[in-house]
């Protein structure tokens, strides 16, 4: 009893109604077995081959059937090539009664089925298939095509009523059209719940199309035997005289049919409906007439099909026409994709909707009527538990989140178009809720009632048309409207990524113009600088003491030089710590750079802090070369971490130099040391000159500091200054050479002039190509000094005399190696401005072979 107690009949979906064991009266049953001994019989067999079941079984067929019937059920089952197919007979003769019956014959398991019952007594009108087909192709829309297609049926068949009975995705079904008796009422528009037809007799609507039953109130004729030896009922799904489940028997006696007809139609492989014929006595529509039936629904399922499809594929066509509008729109005018009102109107035009939703990048906005902010969010993140990359759709978002009545006036089902993956972006269509009364059959819920079949529940009793609200809910997406936003997704992110791609090379190109304005900053500062520079060392006396003031200068020069390489190298930004220190150290203690151990995690200063720092490490590392353990054999250790609240702490502590005192006086060096970061960043120092060596603090306030996973992805280059292979620099290790030095600064020409000099060189010096191929065509040259940019020209035409004279040469640039050479100059060596002892003897070393 308790399989029977649900009130959702999960019982009818267990009842096996295709071993029932009976067939209807009126008809007749013989299953053979392949050798054609007869194996069962209906228990009224005798009216037929006027014979006894117990006489007839094991017994040869040929026995008892004319020859020729048997004959052409042989030739017939050789046109059984599909399961499920069944074969006809129609006005044969079987017994000896005269009565003409027709004959179905169909394969179950290893037996052979044969059906007869009382054929077509010629007085029925002849059927054309081709004039109902006619009619119905000359149908407007498919509401009056469903509406001929039932007329053509009650027309052929003489049923009381004929209804196309539709299945909607959940199961339920609906009458979306009928052709009915005047007066008895009308069941068009009602709906009925998918438990009404379970799902094994779907299963046989699609293998068996045709189901009749001839009168509700007749009694069942057993099959005998009803289990064969082997144990096994007969298998009667494809059988055309099959019994009916007792309880579809009640079912149609509380509707107060007498006899029922269904034929299925099957649209795509799946049952999409049925016609439904009732009569209100008993009747039997011959098995030729069912047949021609048959075949019409066969032909209205294709025409169906057809128009469904047409009307999906014009459908579809104008969506994908809104799809390259709004791909072309954008494409010309990209801020569309940031205006809700216009982006609503473009995809309601190819989904109907009342409102749109876009969420990008954590921002939303609306058009039209949406739910509010805060559940439009909830709704989002319930999204983002969803599989990625999918159209989702619901006619009730109360399944996806909770309280979405409060506003289901405003939104209650959904389609959802994701536009990327990670983060997720959607854009979110809105449709209101629908307040509805949906006329049922009956009370679709179907309350437990016990019945004269015993201990199961019985079907609805009452058929009176009951009405139900449906509140919360939205008209549902349609499949070919979910196609539709699949095609609008795949174009939305095509949308996207071209934004991104245009995006991305915006970028490039504006990173591209910043470079070239960096290193074209950078090529005049390196010339100021090395302007300065020469000016410095030109206008010095002999005085040693001016001397050691020109070069004191000059090292803060070329200290600030060497950070403003660094913050300026492919971006005007933060640079590492770690190489200013390792540039200071290479220039100042090159023979013992290993003596300055720098430690600490990663990190990066701006570029104020940047510079001032470097010219506190330079003053630092030159007052220790001087006085302190760089001095002799001491180190330096120089260690920096965050401290809570997030500052950069530097600690500078020397060992195993000779004793220290503090400064007798308070000069520049000092001044920047003490004042540098206080006063220009804000921060604070420390330095305390132990005799046993200097310890000093800087404390760098974190605003000056970032990490440098902000630049994940960007090689983060370190300037050191070349150091020659020999140290010192042997001026004389070069020999008597004479160098072409072209450069259009004159101030910058005599500073590189001293250099050469001092290296033995014999220097000729031109600012212009003119005058270096003058020189050229006189004087004998071992090797050159180009400077790239001379002015409105370019030493390339030098550069290519000289390689054709077979004349060593180097190139000069305040772009260093940024420098944009021609292709056959590309492997030239190329030394950054301002000129150095170390750089010129660099290139100088490049040449010499």
């Amino acid at each position: 009893m308790a399989d029977f107690e649900k009130v959702d009949l999960t019982n009818c979906d267990r009842e096996p109604i295709h071993l029932l064991g009976a067939i209807q009266p009126k008809g007749y049953l013989i299953a053979v077995s392949r050798d054609w001994l007869i194996a069962r019989v209906s228990k009224n067999i005798r009216t037929l081959l006027g014979h006894d079941p117990d006489d007839l079984i094991g017994s040869p067929l040929a026995d008892y059937v004319p020859s020729v019937l048997l004959h052409d059920l042989r030739n017939r089952l050789s046109y059984l090539s599909e399961p499920d197919m069944v074969e006809r007979l129609f006005g044969r003769q079987i017994g000896t009664s005269g009565q003409s019956y027709d004959v179905a014959v169909h394969y179950s398991g290893d037996q052979i089925v044969i059906e007869a019952e009382p054929g077509n007594p010629g007085d029925e009108s002849p059927i054309s298939v081709r004039a109902m087909m006619s009619r119905l192709d000359r149908a407007k829309d498919l509401p009056a095509f469903y509406r001929e297609g039932a007329r053509q049926v009650r027309s052929l068949l003489g049923y009381d009523r004929v209804m196309v009975y539709k299945f909607a995705e959940n199961g339920n079904g609906e009458v979306v059209a009928e052709a009915c008796k005047p007066g008895i009422g009308s069941f068009l528009g009602l709906h009925y719940p998918a438990s009404d037809i379970p799902r094994q007799a779907r299963a046989l609507y699609k293998r068996n199309l045709v189901r009749v039953i001839r009168d509700v109130a007749a009694d069942p004729i057993p099959i005998v035997p009803q289990i064969d030896a082997a144990g096994n009922q007969l298998d009667m799904s494809l059988s055309i005289l099959r019994s009916v489940s007792p309880i579809h028997i009640e079912y149609l006696k509380n509707m107060g049919v007498a006899a029922s007809l269904s034929i299925s139609i099957i649209v795509d492989d799946e049952l999409w409906g049925l016609f439904a014929c009732h009569h209100y006595a008993p009747r039997s529509p011959t098995f030729e007439r069912r047949s021609v039936c048959e075949q019409f629904a066969d032909m209205f399922s294709m025409r169906l099909e057809s128009r469904e499809r047409r009307l999906i594929g014009e459908y579809e066509r104008r969506a994908r026409d809104i799809s390259d509008q709004l791909l072309g729109a954008v494409a010309s005018d990209e801020t569309l994709l940031n205006d809700p009102d216009w982006l609503g109107d473009i995809l309601t035009g190819a989904i109907p909707a009342d409102g749109v939703g876009v969420w990008i990048n954590g921002n939303s906005a609306f058009s039209g009527t949406t739910p509010p902010s805060e559940d439009f969010r909830r709704i989002v993140r319930a999204l983002n538990g969803l599989p990625a990359g999918r159209v989702f759709t619901t006619d009730y978002i109360g399944g996806l989140i909770e309280d979405a009545g409060d506003f289901a006036d405003r939104a209650a089902g959904m389609l959802a178009i994701p536009i990327s993956r990670s983060p997720r972006d959607y854009v979110i269509l809105f449709r209101s809720e629908i307040m509805q009364s949906v006329r049922w059959a009956g009370d679709p819920h179907k309350p437990v009632e016990y019945g004269p079949n015993g201990s199961r529940l019985t079907p609805r009793e009452s058929f009176a048309e009951w009405q139900e609200n449906v509140t919360g809910r939205a008209e549902p997406f349609t499949p070919s409207e979910v196609r539709v936003a699949e095609t609008l997704r795949a174009t939305l992110i095509e949308v996207v990524l071209r934004l991104a791609d245009e995006a991305a090379a915006e970028r490039r190109q504006s990173n591209a113009r910043q470079e070239m304005l960096i290193a074209e900053l950078n090529h005049r500062v390196r010339n100021i600088l090395g302007v300065i520079r020469g000016l410095i060392r030109q206008s010095q006396p002999d005085s040693p003491e001016v001397k050691d003031f020109v070069k004191l200068v000059d090292g803060r020069i070329h200290a600030l030089a060497r950070a403003h390489n660094q913050i300026t190298d492919d971006h005007w930004g933060p640079a590492p710590l770690k190489a200013l220190i390792d540039a200071e150290a290479a220039a100042f203690a090159a023979t013992r750079e290993s003596a300055i151990i720098a430690k600490g995690d990663p990190v990066l200063l701006n570029p104020a802090a940047y510079s001032s720092m470097a010219l506190v490490i330079h003053e630092l590392v030159t007052n220790s070369t001087k006085y302190g353990s760089l001095s002799g054999t001491g180190e330096v250790h120089i260690d920096w971490s965050r401290n809570g609240n997030g500052d950069l702490v530097i600690t500078w502590t020397e060992v195993g130099g000779p004793p220290v005192s503090p400064p007798k006086r308070k000069g520049f060096g000092t001044t920047i040391v003490n004042r540098s970061v206080p006063y220009d960043l804000g921060g604070q120092a420390r330095i305390d000159y132990d005799p046993d060596g200097v310890r000093a603090e800087f404390v760098i306030p974190t605003r000056h500091v970032s990490e440098p996973k902000s630049f994940a992805g960007r090689e983060i280059k370190v300037h050191r200054p070349h150091v020659s292979s020999q140290q010192p620099i042997d001026p004389t290790q070069f020999g008597k050479k004479s160098v072409l030095l072209v450069e259009d600064s004159l101030i910058i020409a005599l500073d590189a002039e001293d250099i050469l000099e001092r290296f033995g060189a014999t220097v000729l010096t031109a600012s212009t190509p003119e005058a270096a191929h003058d020189i050229l065509d006189h004087q004998h040259v071992d090797y050159a000094v180009l400077d790239i940019n001379l002015g409105d020209q370019t030493s390339f035409g030098v550069a290519d005399r000289l390689r054709e004279l077979g004349i060593p040469y180097f190139f000069a640039s305040g772009y260093g190696e940024q420098a944009n050479l021609p292709m056959d100059h590309r492997s030239t060596t190329v030394v950054q401005k301002p000129y150095t002892t170390h750089n010129i003897a660099r290139g100088i070393e490049e040449l010499l072979p």
